[in-house]
């Protein structure tokens, strides 16, 4: 049995929802084409990360920064989606610098010797993105006086709202998504600043996956944004499109942490 697990978007129950019935469809494309091995639902009991490298892998949906800096020649680029989210512009995405609203913070400076949560060391933009936004006013490797891993962006955002940290990285996909369906969660929460945009998470499928087969699996992505049966699920997904972008396309959030590296700021500390 082939591999799927695309739900990285998925942090409240209508997203959960759109995001199964956006893979029944591509389950019925395919298998109307005559590929074997389709599963019937997404594969929910491993981590993203764990998907990504196991065999057997048919789709999947990674991060930019985790393709530059693991996965390229492990994978196959199939196509990027295109939200049509704040921030967002193309297939290209940034994220939200957060404070609390009564944070005192009017610039990135003002954050100096404070608190910042981070979702995952290897996360383009609760990481990368953020570093490369520090790493102009670190001094000595150093910036915050403290660093706690949340282990998700959610997790990063009640952080924030709670206390527990001054600062974070969200990206605009699931701050917007939080936004319009769990505003409470945000509620407490402001923007300070923007990070520079990167081209956004790619679709990706195994190295044993066919021409043949990665050429569907590219039509039935671009026949999902037009698709009727489809309109109430892109219009909960934010989808708008999709395009296909190169292994070049993505090098730019190598580029990133290079610039980081040579500023003398390596890690967020």
């Amino acid at each position: 049995m082939r591999l799927s697990n695309i739900a990285m978007y998925t942090g409240q129950p209508p997203l959960v929802a759109a995001t199964d019935a956006l893979w029944a469809y591509i389950r019925d494309r395919l298998r109307k084409a005559g590929v074997a091995g389709i599963p019937e639902t997404l594969e929910k009991g491993i981590t993203h990360d764990e998907a990504w490298v196991r065999s057997g892998l048919l789709l999947a949906q990674t991060c930019g920064f985790p393709y530059v800096k693991r996965l390229r020649g492990k994978v196959q680029l199939v196509a990027t989606p295109v939200y049509d989210l704040p921030g967002c512009d193309g297939s290209s995405m940034r994220s939200f610098i957060i404070v609390r609203r009564d944070s005192r913070a009017e610039a990135l400076a003002d954050l100096r010797g404070l608190t910042a949560a981070i979702n995952d060391p290897g996360s383009n933009s609760g990481t990368n993105l953020f570093r490369a936004a520090i790493a102009p006013l670190a001094e000595n490797g150093r910036f915050f006086s403290r660093v706690v891993e949340t282990g998700g962006h959610l997790m990063s955002i009640d952080a924030v709202s709670s206390g527990k940290a001054d600062v974070a990285a969200i990206d605009c996909i699931t701050f917007g998504n939080t936004k319009r369906f769990d505003p409470d969660r945000v509620a407490d929460i402001r923007i300070l600043a923007e990070t520079i945009r990167g081209p956004g998470l790619p679709f990706i499928t195994g190295l044993e996956t066919s021409a043949e087969e990665l050429t569907l699996l590219r039509q039935i992505l671009a026949d999902i944004t037009s698709e009727p049966t489809l309109a109430d699920v892109r219009d909960t997904l934010s989808l708008r499109r999709i395009e296909v972008l190169g292994d070049a396309d993505y090098e730019p959030l190598a580029e990133l942490e290079r610039q980081a590296i040579a500023l003398g700021y390596p890690v967020i500390a």
